[in-house]
């Protein structure tokens, strides 16, 4: 049996590897991931607000600890600062074309790990139970909460809690 790792440690890792530069309201920033989702309000589980791509200019518009109210024309919301630099990222080698945003993966893409003729694959080659895999993956996903995640981001003074 496996020894489930909580997603919220993963978001909290992704977060506490985030380190960010000191911006001031009034200064210019850029868009260091693929796809920046504007929050709106400052906090992690927050409702999206709009969503701006690689390398964009954005106007930091208010400055509250570790999130940044930024602006891109009618485009304006919160982010953290980890998700944004003070020089603009090299975008001439987005990933070679390969898509990393789930919205961009095809149906057949995403279901090809699950057909049989793949876990007959997996089987003979004792790669694992990829079915078995997902199901585990999913079912302790189910289990977090926005709470429990707010809660640990706190205790372990990650992210906004910094």
């Amino acid at each position: 049996m496996k020894t489930p790792i909580p997603r919220l440690l993963l978001v909290a890792g992704f977060l506490a590897a985030s380190a960010y530069a000191a911006f001031e309201a009034g200064s210019f920033a850029y868009t260091k991931k693929l796809e920046t989702t504007l929050l709106a309000e400052p906090k992690p589980l927050a409702e999206p607000a709009g969503k701006i791509a690689l390398g964009h200019k954005v106007k930091v518009e208010e400055v509250k600890g570790a999130w940044l109210r930024i602006s891109e024309g009618p485009v304006a919301g919160w982010v953290y600062a980890g998700n944004l630099s003070a020089t603009k990222p090299d975008e001439s080698n987005k990933f070679d074309g390969v898509a990393f945003l789930a919205s961009k993966t095809t149906a057949t893409a995403a279901a090809r790990p699950l057909d049989d003729t793949v876990v007959q694959y997996a089987d003979q080659r004792q790669l694992g139970n990829a079915r078995g895999d997902l199901e585990w993956m999913m079912a302790s996903c189910a289990e977090i909460t926005e709470e429990t995640v707010d809660q640990f981001l706190k205790e372990q003074k990650k992210g906004e809690y910094q």
